[in-house]
């Protein structure tokens, strides 16, 4: 059986919140680094799936549409609010002059009574920002402004 591997760990970082996230592709990566931020705010498994957004977005690089996916998800919690704590990425192309990303994020209506609110996120940021394929797959380093 294969060994379990980790989906993201939290760094020390002075005045905002730095994590790794990891996946055995491009599009895990993705997910799991929307995770991460996710658990930044509000304890995941707390929060149920009945309420789905599809997200599809076109950046000019990997590390762009890190940060624009990111920052859909958070606008998307600011503005519908909705809590997720499901991901899907169903597709990351390689368009030649841009990336796409092709996703579904699930969760549900944020409930301040019934999701404790641990850490607000400003933004995501380009700050030490890094994308690495890994012998195991694909690691990124990601800072969010709290």
């Amino acid at each position: 059986m294969p060994s379990q591997q980790k989906q993201y760990e939290y760094l020390e970082h002075t005045a905002d919140i730095k994590f790794l996230a990891y996946g055995r592709t491009l599009e895990e990566l993705f997910e799991n680094a929307a995770l991460a931020m996710f658990n930044v705010m509000i304890d995941t498994g707390k929060v149920s799936g009945e309420t789905a957004k599809e997200v599809f977005l076109k950046s000019s690089d990997l590390e762009s549409l890190l940060v624009d996916w990111l920052s859909e998800l958070l606008y998307l919690f600011e503005v519908d609010e909705i809590v997720f704590r499901k991901f899907q990425v169903k597709e990351i192309r390689d368009e030649g002059s841009e990336y796409s990303i092709t996703a579904r994020a699930s969760g549900e209506k944020f409930y301040p009574e019934s999701h404790p609110f641990e850490t607000e996120i400003k933004a995501v940021t380009y700050n030490q920002l890094e994308i690495e394929k890994t012998a195991d797959g694909w690691k990124a380093q990601v800072v969010v402004d709290i």
